[in-house]
């Protein structure tokens, strides 16, 4: 009989700020998720770095994407990662979770009319960012992703 192999999830955190970055990871850890986490600053280097998982690089054979995604990028929009990844057959099923400090109702509705898979607001105050950060990555632990 063959047991189908769960593949390995990777986070790829796009995250330009470097502090928020380590706080984000530091409470995935500590919600107990070890999955792989690679950060980008940079849009576009995240961008291209789904893309080729999504086309099969080497590099990214049997792994399943989950993108955390921060809206305001130094070199492109998040609107427009979010736009240009559920846009392309290859990558639409890739779950995509925005997560921001921006809590305007018309930008929240236009990343899910976009295809955000979720969107968290992150807290001002560092304690409750922790706490929401910690909660989400609960949340990786019981999710299921869609097949690749």
């Amino acid at each position: 009989m063959n047991v189908p192999v769960e593949m390995p999830i990777r986070i790829v955190m796009i995250e330009d700020d470097e502090g928020h970055a380590r706080l984000i990871e530091r409470n995935i850890r500590r919600a107990g998720v070890h999955n792989e986490i690679v950060s980008f600053a940079l849009g576009r280097e995240a961008l291209e770095f789904v893309l080729d998982a999504a086309n099969g690089a080497e590099s990214h054979l049997d792994v399943k994407l989950l993108v955390l995604l921060d809206l305001n990028l130094p070199d492109i929009g998040g609107l427009d990662i979010l736009r240009q990844l559920k846009e392309n057959e290859r990558t639409k099923r890739i779950p995509i979770i925005v997560l921001t400090t921006t809590d305007d109702r018309v930008e929240i509705e236009k990343c899910y009319d976009l295809g955000c898979s979720a969107y968290v607001k992150k807290p001002l105050e560092y304690d409750a960012f922790a706490h929401s950060v910690r909660q989400l990555g609960l949340f990786f632990s019981i999710i299921e992703l869609p097949p690749t």
